[in-house]
């Protein structure tokens, strides 16, 4: 601590942690956000930067939790493309003008500006979303009212899906008597058995954000260094002789980089569709062998248009109906 730094290189494990917390948010900006992104990780027992850094100099953890601002902070930051920074800006070079890189990013320029996008254009939702693992947040409905059902939990009873809209006095509930009622892990235990059931062995699909090659990123960037140099010899800063030979190496340099870079095949960033595994009927359950999964399955099922409609009849037990 407090030496020369000879090399910087990226975490494994902490740099893919942030990695896929940034596909996740592209490929689905308007439930993914950052505050249940922090949630997810608290889960998962995934180290905030502050415990990861006490953690790499010998020290315990302090169990501080990711927090929302700070994991936005940090994928709004161009440190994540590997850039030296001062004052929450790039440092830039003497020689050539570019931002100064300490070591690989975590991504390109492409992927951060679509991130950026992501976050900065994103509406506050009216609703709050659970930060727990309940399979069926937001895909089940009241069969009476029609409105989504919410959990209650309690010390002396398990977590239950409810109806709470006639309590809360709006007015397409008034007629909902009697409100339905469910033990959640009844309800997520059937609905799992009948998503197994039928949709197991099928294919499923998922958006993800593809950056591309990053051809057209690093072209614009060739071409904006040799443009510099251009001008800083036209204002006569490479009249020396021993400066015009560096100027003609580097300005030649930078042409053939240009030019093969130019030659190259360009994919250019965007959504993409590509096929999940199949889930497959046979063998334990993901979601019965960890509560974590609980929220791929909810996510699966919203893409898939799957709703759960959950009806109470007097004298009877709630009865959930399904379909997609």
């Amino acid at each position: 601590m407090g030496g020369k730094i000879d090399q910087v290189e990226l975490h494994p494990h902490a740099s893919e942690v942030l990695r896929n917390v940034a596909r996740r948010i592209l490929a689905d900006p308007d439930n993914v956000t950052c505050s249940s992104e922090a949630a997810r990780l608290n889960r998962a027992g995934e180290l905030s930067p502050a415990d990861h850094l006490a953690v790499m100099y010998g020290k315990p953890s302090g169990g501080r939790p990711w927090l929302p601002h700070s994991l936005k902070n940090i994928l709004l930051s161009e440190a994540t493309l590997g850039y030296l920074m001062h004052r929450n800006k790039p440092v830039l070079g003497r020689e050539d003008g570019r931002p100064v890189r300490l070591c690989e990013g975590l991504w390109d320029r492409a992927t951060h500006e679509a991130l950026r996008s992501a976050i900065l254009s994103r509406k506050a939702p009216w609703t709050r979303r659970s930060n727990r693992e309940y399979l069926l947040t937001t895909v089940a409905l009241c069969g009476h009212c029609h409105t989504r059902l919410y959990t209650q939990t309690s010390k002396d009873a398990p977590p239950r899906y409810t109806c709470t809209a006639r309590n809360k006095g709006w007015l397409q509930a008034q007629h909902c008597r009697p409100a339905p009622l469910i033990n959640a892990h009844l309800l997520d235990a059937y609905v799992e058995e009948w998503f197994l059931r039928e949709l197991g062995d099928g294919t499923i699909y998922e958006t993800v954000y593809d950056p591309g090659n990053g051809i057209a990123e690093r072209v614009a960037e060739t071409r904006a260094s040799r443009e510099r140099l251009r001008a800083d010899r036209e204002a006569g800063l490479y009249d020396a002789p021993d400066d015009a030979a560096w100027f003609r190496d580097r300005y030649a340099a930078l042409g053939r980089e240009l030019a093969a870079l130019e030659a190259e095949p360009r994919r250019a960033p965007g959504m993409v569709r590509r096929a999940w595994p199949p889930w497959g009927s046979t063998g334990p359950s993901p979601a019965r062998t960890s509560t974590r999964r609980a929220r791929a399955q909810n996510e699966k099922g919203r893409h898939r248009w799957i709703g759960v409609v959950l009806l109470a009849i007097s004298g009877q037990l709630s009865r959930p109906f399904l379909g997609v």
